[in-house]
């Protein structure tokens, strides 16, 4: 692994990050192409591998620390931490849920506003369908998404007056 360097772990509201030197910053954009944000990075911290996103925010490129990263991060305020980050290449789209995409695409309306939602919000309802368990709630909360998508409730299963 590429690009080492030690950083004061740092916080902003409760989200703990380390800047990026602005060196390692350039040799990721030109690796990656691109120079907004997020971009998918892969790295080390502490000994401890990581695939995550380098933000921009006000202004700054951050790479933030979880709990997945650095166990007890955000007690370790003000620590100097050890990190490697290189762009990463690997894919890492998301299947949505076979049950999910049929729900969807029974409909052109919710085909169309599941469609038009921003990128985030779609990778959130695939990734909620994706992480239950069972099949009752799969399908509890599949119908909860169309009703949602159908303009009846909102993602709660709360009516919309």
């Amino acid at each position: 692994m590429k690009n080492h360097f030690t950083s004061q772990l740092n916080i902003i509201g409760i989200n703990p990050f380390v800047f990026i030197p602005e060196e390692i910053l350039n040799e990721i954009f030109e690796s990656s192409g691109r120079n907004k944000s997020p971009i998918a990075v892969k790295g080390i911290v502490n000994g401890k591998e990581f695939t995550q996103n380098l933000m921009k925010y006000l202004g700054e490129w951050r790479l933030y620390i979880n709990l997945t990263m650095l166990k007890n991060s955000p007690k370790r305020i003000g620590e100097t931490i050890e990190v490697a980050v290189e762009f990463d290449d690997a894919d890492r789209t998301i299947s949505i849920h076979p049950q999910l995409d049929k729900a969807i695409r029974e409909n052109p309306v919710t085909l169309k506003n599941f469609e038009n939602l921003i990128p985030s919000r779609k990778l959130e309802l695939i990734r909620y369908i994706n992480n239950l368990k069972t099949e009752a709630s799969i399908q509890r909360n599949i119908e909860n998404i169309i009703k949602h998508l159908q303009g009846e409730v909102d993602f709660f299963g709360k009516r919309i007056n």
